[in-house]
Parts: C-alpha cells; sequence; structure tokens
C-alpha cells in the first residue's frame, strides 16, 4: 500500500516525543482561539532570557568582584538583588548565605517547592521530588555525594528551609586564579545547582 506525502502539512520528526506534544497542544488551543502564540513566546522568552540561573549568576559574581555589594547582599539581599534588577516573582524575600572554607550552606524547601524565580528561573525537577525534600535535612552529606560532591568530613553543612515568606540564593565560593576576571567571565563559573548548594561554581579553566 502506497502513502502520498504530498499532502498539505508537516511531521514533527525532528521532536522528541514531549516537545512533539507540546506544538501539538500548542496548535489545538491556538486553533480554538484559547491561546495566543505572541503571548507563549513573550513568556517563554521570559523565562529563558530574563529570568533564570544567570540573574543569580550575576548577583554572585557581583558579590565576588565588589566587597561593599557582597555586604550588602548579607544584609539585605532582596534590595541588593533588586538593585541588579531582578525581582518579582517569589523573589521578594531573599536572604543570601555565603560558603566558606568552614561551611557549605544547602538549600531545600521541605514542605513544597518555594523556590527564588527571579534570580534562579523554574525549579528542577529533582528540588521538587519528595525524596530531595526530605533526605537534604535528614542526610545532607550523602545527598551532595549523590550529586558528586563530597565535601571534608570536618566541613559543616548547614541546611536552610525554603518558604513562601523568604528563600535563599547560596553564594559559592570564588574559584581560585580568578583575580582581575570581569563580572561576565566570573558569572560563566556559577550554576544554578551551586547557588541551590548541590555543587560548588565551576574552576577556572
Amino acid at each position: 500500500m502506497s502513502h502520498d506525502h504530498d499532502h498539505d502539512h508537516h511531521h514533527d520528526n525532528e521532536l522528541d516525543p514531549m516537545a512533539a506534544r507540546v506544538r501539538a497542544l500548542e496548535t489545538i488551543l491556538t486553533r480554538k482561539g484559547l491561546i495566543d502564540p505572541e503571548a507563549i513566546d513573550v513568556i517563554v522568552d521570559t523565562y529563558e532570557t530574563q529570568v533564570g540561573p544567570r540573574n543569580g549568576a550575576r548577583v554572585v559574581a557581583r558579590a565576588w568582584s565588589d566587597p561593599e555589594f557582597a555586604d550588602w547582599l548579607k544584609r539585605d539581599a532582596t534590595a541588593a538583588i533588586a538593585s541588579l534588577g531582578y525581582s518579582g516573582r517569589q523573589g521578594e524575600h531573599m536572604q543570601a548565605v555565603f560558603n566558606t572554607a568552614e561551611t557549605h550552606n544547602l538549600v531545600v524547601c521541605t514542605l513544597c517547592s518555594c523556590y527564588p524565580w527571579s534570580v534562579l528561573g523554574l525549579p528542577p525537577v529533582w528540588y521538587k521530588a519528595p525524596p530531595y525534600r526530605s533526605r537534604a535535612v535528614i542526610d545532607p552529606r550523602g545527598v551532595l555525594q549523590e550529586f558528586g560532591l563530597t565535601l571534608a568530613a570536618n566541613k559543616k553543612i548547614r541546611v536552610w528551609d525554603s518558604t513562601a515568606e523568604l528563600r535563599y540564593l547560596v553564594v559559592p565560593q570564588r574559584p581560585a586564579d580568578t583575580d582581575g576576571w570581569s563580572e561576565d567571565k566570573l558569572a560563566e563559573l556559577v550554576t544554578r545547582d551551586s547557588m541551590i548548594g548541590t555543587a560548588l561554581a565551576r574552576e577556572a579553566a
């Protein structure tokens, strides 16, 4: 039996199954007049280019390179972060916690998935999962090892429990051999996971 491919539509063979399902759903909702594709594009652009880990990375890079800003971030993280233009939904009440040679900080939300969207974007799936939410408090060292981060036995781990009223940003330790680096270059070393506490900042290349 032959199949005529000259009909007026294309197949989304280049998409993975989930992306294809999203594309199909968006097409149906658009045809029914239930969504505006341009509005969807604006939302996607917001989370891809305006909200996300790159914002938090800029905050950390500024703290690494500007002692006065770092002090402000410690005293009033909400205001310091807002001064860089990063504020809004789920970022209204912030506290920055700084990793040191003696202490490593880890953030979790044991009740749900409270997360600072304005500086870290959307939370990763594992952050919302019950195993992480429970074990991060009970066995933080073991959880970090599962993320590939093994800390010295004498390093203290402090776990911070986010709530609807207060969200945390971990400021990782500045990597060695980065003296004189610009904020843009420093920001490239800061990852989302390092600002949650499940990783360290990248080492200088």
